[in-house]
């Protein structure tokens, strides 16, 4: 067997397929040797043990690693280490289901009850729930009690405020107005599931601020060059990088548009891409050449058969990238080439000041950042400094 001059005991009859599922999630040959050798030692535990395949489960591994360890052992695998083992061995129908969770906490229930409600009810993308969520949670913990109840019934409108005023203490502006939205979408959901008896969403105070008073930052043309050029497109890595900056610079994609492209989104015969967007929207693009040729490049170099998403981690296991890792992208080129670190929004924005100042309409910009409502385009109106300087009336008695 390879990884081990021993036999493997009762995992012997998979070992080719277990090797065959490391290589497939982009392990190293000699990681697959390490975890084929650890399989061994398992298999033939069991079977001195006079244990069965069919239950073999963490409880199992655990008492394996104890024996190890009583044996003198002093390099001891993980219980982490066996996962994919376990894994593998589940699909393939060797196994029995795994065994049911434990019971939720009650924190934890209640924010799973949130979580659905802003799926099923609300159809909110996944990014919006995760975020909506995370601030349920730090709103629920203060509820906690030391018996892990959480005294939801009671919740007065001064709850509210001091949580908010806790929140907004520590963030920026623009966040503060985020918190108050999101508490107020958790508010909504304990009303409608009679959790509350009254409904306390309008007990959340406005953040004071006047509305799109800022200009919207970008960059250069520029210095977005100097983004792709820093990717090294001989690796994987670096064609992969390159594609998700093409994409972010050219079609202005969100960072959850990115991380959920599938290759059914990729329509080469009709020159077009599927973007899947917020609240579940499904818009149809033109796929420019330079974009087609860097996603082209990139996937002839990534690994096949994993998964139809189109970019994926580079360490194993190789999964689908998370929106996050998008930004990490964006972050990474800033590095490289000197300049200020920006978030992966910060490419959209550029785009549509580029059209801006090549002409296009705010209504082809909406059209290509598919905004719902015009009145979000209209923001970059104010960086259109030439329109701006025709229209503007002269100060009262100053020369124009």
């Amino acid at each position: 067997m390879s990884g081990t001059r021993r036999k493997p005991g009762r995992l012997g009859p998979y070992v080719d397929g277990y090797r065959a599922r490391l290589l497939e999630l982009g392990y190293t040959r000699g990681t697959v040797r390490g975890q084929l050798k650890v399989l061994g030692q398992l298999g033939r535990w069991m079977a001195s043990e006079g244990r069965d395949v069919e239950q073999l489960n963490f409880s199992t591994v655990d008492a394996f690693l104890k024996a190890r360890r009583n044996d003198g052992h002093r390099r001891v695998s993980t219980e982490r280490s066996f996962k994919a083992l376990l894994d593998y061995l589940h699909d393939q129908g060797v196994t029995e289901e795994p065994a049911p969770p434990a019971a939720p906490s009650p924190l934890d229930a209640l924010v799973g009850r949130y979580r659905e409600w802003m799926i099923r009810e609300r159809s909110l993308a996944p990014a919006t729930v995760l975020r909506y969520e995370r601030v349920a949670r730090r709103f629920f913990t203060r509820r906690r009690s030391r018996e892990d109840e959480l005294a939801i019934k009671d919740l007065t409108g001064a709850d509210v405020t001091a949580f908010l005023l806790q929140e907004c203490g520590r963030v920026s502006l623009g966040a503060a107005k985020g918190r108050v939205a999101e508490l107020r979408s958790v508010l909504r959901f304990l009303y409608a599931r009679g959790l509350t008896t009254m409904s306390l969403a309008t007990a959340v105070p406005p953040v004071a601020g006047w509305h799109d008073t800022s200009l919207p930052v970008s960059m250069e043309p520029s210095d977005i060059q100097r983004l792709l050029a820093s990717c090294d497109r001989s690796n994987v890595a670096g064609a992969r990088d390159f594609a998700i900056l093409t994409l972010l610079a050219r079609l202005g994609l969100r960072s959850v548009e990115v991380a959920s492209l599938e290759f059914e989104d990729l329509d080469w015969r009709a020159g077009e891409i599927v973007v899947r967007g917020k609240v579940r929207r499904q818009d149809r693009l033109p796929l420019p050449d330079d974009v087609g040729e860097a996603v082209v490049a990139y996937l002839s170099r990534r690994d096949r058969g994993i998964t139809r998403r189109v970019f994926l981690t580079i360490n194993p296991p190789r999964r689908p990238i998370l929106p996050a890792l998008v930004g990490d992208v964006v972050e990474r080129a800033c590095r490289r080439t000197g300049l200020p670190p920006v978030g992966a929004h910060r490419l959209r924005h550029a785009l549509a000041t580029e059209m801006l100042r090549q002409g296009a309409a705010l209504i082809d910009i909406s059209q290509v950042l598919r905004h719902q409502d015009l009145a979000t385009t209209a923001v970059y109106a104010k960086v259109d400094l030439g329109r701006l300087r025709q229209v503007a009336q002269a100060w009262p008695g100053a020369v124009r």
